[in-house]
């Protein structure tokens, strides 16, 4: 079993939570996320045009890139993380450009010497899979994919095939951290996947409070946070690793507790 997988089968949702690479102090904030409770790690590559991603972490990639990050600087901070927290899903989230500029070989060696788990591409759409899936599967790493309110019953098939990890469930039509979709159509959009695929089913964008994750995890398989985490880093500095240790655990309280709360 993967660590994704034994990730998603703790008997409780999962809590995703995601930082930018080269944003502040990213492995004090990294080993917060895990003290706190996330189950799954993204690691956010910074890019100059991240046009999924709302201003927080735009604010984030252009802190990171002032600092000068590279990918290599992004794969040695994903290498070191593996040897600090050998059991802990990590998965890289970016955009085609830093991932597919030297090869797609490349990228997934790379990417697997460094011990990560997954890899979210934000602009290569499943059509176009042959890009970086293969590379990325033959190296053992998930391509995992993106479906969102948009994503009917006719693509769907498209976006599920050769997809792995966890199917990432964009609840909103619009970039990160800035609204966040209704209960109601959540719940229908996570039964739609379920129904169609095997796939864990994580959701994400718009999710900001305890209380927010705790109702989609009633429901999904996991909840992931990023703007909220990514917030603090700007507002902190480096103090930030209290301030997102603190977030963490009770967004992971919430989350892996919201069944119980529902059953009782």
């Amino acid at each position: 079993m993967t660590r994704i997988a034994k990730a998603f089968a703790k008997g409780h949702p999962a809590l995703v939570c995601f930082l930018t690479a080269g944003d502040g102090d990213t492995a004090a904030n990294l080993d917060a996320l895990v003290e706190g409770g996330a189950d799954v790690i993204e690691l956010g590559m910074p890019f100059t045009d991240p046009m999924a991603d709302g201003p927080d972490i735009q604010a984030a990639d252009l802190r990171s890139l002032a600092n000068g990050t590279t990918t290599a600087d992004v794969m040695q901070i994903a290498a070191d993380f593996r040897a600090r927290h050998p059991d802990i899903p990590l998965v890289l989230m970016g955009y085609a450009n830093p991932m597919v500029r030297r090869g797609p070989e490349w990228f997934a060696a790379e990417a697997a010497k460094a011990g990560v788990d997954g890899v979210i591409c934000v602009d290569i759409p499943p059509e176009e899979d042959a890009a970086l899936g293969p590379a990325l599967r033959n190296a053992g790493i998930a391509p995992i994919r993106l479906a969102t309110p948009t994503t009917d019953a006719k693509r769907l098939p498209a976006v599920l095939n050769g997809s792995g990890g966890f199917l990432y469930y964009v609840s909103v039509a619009g970039i990160t951290g800035v609204q966040q979709a209704a209960t109601g159509s959540i719940d229908e959009a996570v039964a739609a996947l379920k129904a169609a695929s095997d796939l864990p089913i994580a959701v994400g964008f718009g999710v900001r409070t305890p209380e927010q994750a705790a109702a989609i995890a009633r429901v999904a398989d996991g909840v992931v946070v990023g703007s909220a985490l990514v917030k603090l880093v700007g507002e902190h500095g480096a103090n930030a690793p209290d301030a997102i240790r603190e977030l963490t655990a009770s967004l992971a309280e919430a989350v892996h507790n919201a069944r119980k709360e529902t059953a009782a």
